[in-house]
């Protein structure tokens, strides 16, 4: 069966607008979840700072976190081949590991954190709430986005032993193409000197195994949570829009929505989704906080977005 859906259109979003509190500074969300009173035209405006009071994804600022997020990304550099990407995805297509609903996935995030995020060291379900509910407030009529953001981090559940318990470096971090040379947007280029695809004439061109405006969908990207949850929710068939799935898979690819790196390979479909991939970046990056959301009080509405975009069981 073909389920047709119509794609959300982006310009008529910023025409809306939000209502805020007046009687006090802050935007309480239902969850508990505060955010500042003032906003720009589109909505939600970015802190200035993250948790631990520096700047966020600031790689450069002294402290113990740091150093041991520069230590993710130097294994993550090294080891993120061509190959390696290619017998992952193979390995991880089966869908063989668990039969589970997304609320069920949301709840084993409880005892994951990110070590590569500079910026957050609070449970992954709390990350995904922030997301959703701050998106929630600014994008009211976008169902689908808000479930997007609830879901977009599931497939960190490869950290746990039942998925495989893979090493952070193949599950977190910013992600990048493999097939083609490493451009110097990417955090901490210096690693990947250290990387077999760096010297192999195969790969070490600008457009490397690809071609010019190929599209994103035919790009092998670095193995990690991104394309496994993406990976899950369409052979699952949800009804999710495609720019909800570009934003699943591509999430986490800062070189190309932060810097504006390997464009060269996109087509325009990709082009169109990136608008809203541009919305959601900045819910994901800056609603981390330390203020938590109560879980069991916005439940009943995600889990009515579940069952309109998802089955009741996914195979993961």
């Amino acid at each position: 069966m073909t389920i047709l859906i119509d794609q959300p259109s982006l310009d008529s979003q910023f025409d809306e607008k939000n209502v805020h509190s007046k009687e006090t500074n802050e935007l309480v969300l239902d969850g508990g979840f505060p955010l500042p009173k003032e906003v720009s035209q589109n909505g939600f405006t970015a802190p200035d700072m993250n948790s631990f009071g520096h700047s966020f994804r600031d790689y450069d600022a002294e402290s113990e976190r740091q150093k041991g997020v520069e230590e993710f990304y130097r294994l993550q550099h090294i080891n993120q081949t061509y190959d390696f990407v290619k017998k992952m995805s193979e390995h991880y297509k089966k869908l063989d590991k668990a039969e589970m609903g997304i609320w069920e996935c949301c709840e084993l995030l409880n005892d994951v954190v990110d070590e590569s995020d500079p910026d957050l060291d609070e449970p992954q379900i709390q990350h995904l709430l922030q997301s959703a509910e701050a998106i929630r407030k600014d994008y009211p009529n976008e169902d689908w986005l808000h479930l997007t953001a609830l879901i977009h981090d599931l497939g960190k559940v490869l950290l746990l032993p039942q998925f495989g318990e893979l090493p952070q470096w193949a599950v977190v971090g910013d992600t990048f193409p493999v097939g083609c040379a490493f451009d110097e947007a990417n955090v901490h280029h210096k690693y990947f000197k250290d990387n077999p695809d760096f010297k192999n004439p195969a790969y070490s061109t600008k457009d490397g195994v690809y071609t010019k405006g190929c599209g994103l969908n035919n790009v092998m990207m670095s193995w990690g949570h991104d394309d496994y949850m993406y990976l899950v929710a369409k052979e699952n068939g949800t009804t999710l829009p495609s720019a909800g799935l570009f934003i699943i898979r591509y999430h986490s690819f800062y070189p190309l929505h932060k810097e504006s790196a390997y464009t060269h390979l996109m087509n325009d479909e990709d082009h169109e989704n990136l608008k809203w991939l541009h919305v959601f970046n900045k819910y994901d990056l800056y609603s981390k906080s330390k203020v938590l959301v109560d879980v069991e009080k916005v439940k009943p509405y995600y889990e009515s977005l579940i069952e309109k975009y998802f089955p009741a069981k996914l195979r993961w």
